[in-house]
């Protein structure tokens, strides 16, 4: 199993009331809420946690990806990846430089995402995995003016105009629907033949599908609580791969999943239950549905889906008041001993056959100093029972050859470029 440390930037000063008097994203009051220097603070906090997770032993940092939004500053991760790539480099950390968030739904400058994307290999020299989601409605839609009835069909042409832009060994001339290009001729390329491609998605079938039929990494978020939501998803992708005659290895499949830990399960409690409540209240649970689901944003398959059993948004609707315990009970968060906490990732990983986990030790107020706890014990005491995990019997086809990831004999990692 490839375990990455997963990171967002929050402002992790608001109000006790915030989410009884605003939204977490798009319309929330800046200036009456923030002071720049707690900012500036939140982001060298964001960058100190990652290169700690980097020496700790990570296989990744992961970074996502949202704009206009209290709950995560990072409105590009190429920036933060940047500075990550050089300092991992300069100090000898093999460890993956990992935007998963960088959506292209929403961009109307695709080949600006092929270009900083190929300087990230280069800059890390071949440690970069690719993540694109197709983009969330509030982001995309409301923030980026991309009509909801747009983002796929964007989704798609920008995807292959990058994947094509990456390994066209001559210029070429792009005439797509959304963006045309008289000469396309990157420099620089990727250091890899082509960097491993993750899509995000929240259950939808279609992108399931996609992730299948194209060879991409699929990368499911547990926010929703894994207990609610994990069974009818993981049996999805695996009903799908099967539809279509698709091997079912766990290395194509990655889960973010909340995490905290500490030497006894009561102690974790104390520790990281605010923390956590503020997480999960100010920020998930702050986003109202109307900002994640506009009309024409999903595909007829998807909101057959959704219409028919909404049951893929797990304990979402009650977040804005959950408690500790009720976000522990339907996994939202996996919060105890290094032993709890280790036995329970065992057993999601075994039983839902997942290959890759994000483990979200930062979140929401949580300050440096119990991140950097949180980070410690989970490397130390959790991270090594894990690892073996899949490893005698699948490749890992989804991940940079220079850290160990495997090449299919044809020569082509994965994909098909449109």
């Amino acid at each position: 199993m490839k375990l990455t440390y997963f990171q967002q930037v929050p402002y992790r000063h608001l109000p006790p009331d915030f989410e009884t008097r605003y939204e977490s994203v798009v319309t929330t009051p800046y200036h009456a809420l923030v002071k720049p220097e707690l900012v500036v603070s939140d982001f060298r906090d964001a960058l100190d946690e990652c290169m700690y997770a980097a020496r700790a032993g990570f296989d990744g940092l992961a970074i996502t990806e949202h704009a206009q939004s209290s709950y995560d500053m990072a409105p590009n991760p190429d920036l933060l990846e940047s500075a990550l790539a050089y300092a991992t480099e300069v100090e000898g950390l093999k460890t993956a430089i990992y935007p998963v968030g960088r959506s292209l739904g929403k961009t109307r400058e695709p080949l600006r995402v092929a270009e900083e994307q190929a300087m990230l290999d280069c800059m890390s020299n071949g440690r970069l995995v690719c993540g694109f989601p197709v983009g969330l409605p509030y982001d995309a839609n409301v923030n980026n003016g991309v009509p909801p009835a747009e983002t796929r069909a964007r989704f798609d042409e920008n995807l292959d105009l990058v994947l094509r832009a990456w390994t066209a060994r001559e210029p070429f001339p792009f005439n797509g629907r959304f963006s045309q290009f008289g000469s396309v001729n990157l420099w620089p390329r990727p250091v890899q033949p082509m960097p491993p491609v993750w899509i995000t998605g929240i259950g939808n079938p279609k992108t399931m599908e996609f992730c299948l039929s194209r060879g991409f990494g699929f990368n499911y978020f547990g926010w929703f609580g894994s207990k609610l939501t994990g069974r009818r998803i993981f049996d999805r992708f695996a009903s799908i791969a099967e539809q279509l005659g698709k091997e079912s290895n766990p290395f194509q499949i990655g889960f973010m999943q909340s995490i905290a830990v500490a030497e006894t399960d009561s102690l974790a409690e104390e520790l990281y239950g605010p923390h956590i409540e503020y997480f999960f209240r100010k920020a998930l649970g702050s986003i109202p549905l109307t900002r994640l689901m506009l009309p024409g944003g999903m595909d007829i398959k998807g909101l057959e889906f959704v219409l028919r059993d909404p049951a893929d948004f797990g304990l979402y609707m009650k977040m804005r008041t959950a408690t500790f315990r009720e976000l522990v009970d339907a996994g939202c968060v996996i919060c105890g001993s290094p032993k709890t906490v280790r036995d329970q990732l065992i057993e999601l990983a075994r039983e839902f056959r997942i290959g890759n986990l994000h483990a979200m030790l930062q979140f929401g107020s949580l300050p440096t100093e119990l991140t950097r706890k949180n980070i410690d014990l989970f490397a130390s005491e959790v991270l090594p029972s894990l690892r073996p995990i899949w490893a005698d019997e699948f490749d890992h086809y989804w991940w940079p050859e220079r850290l160990g990831g495997a090449v299919r004999k044809s020569g082509a990692r994965q994909m098909e470029v449109a």
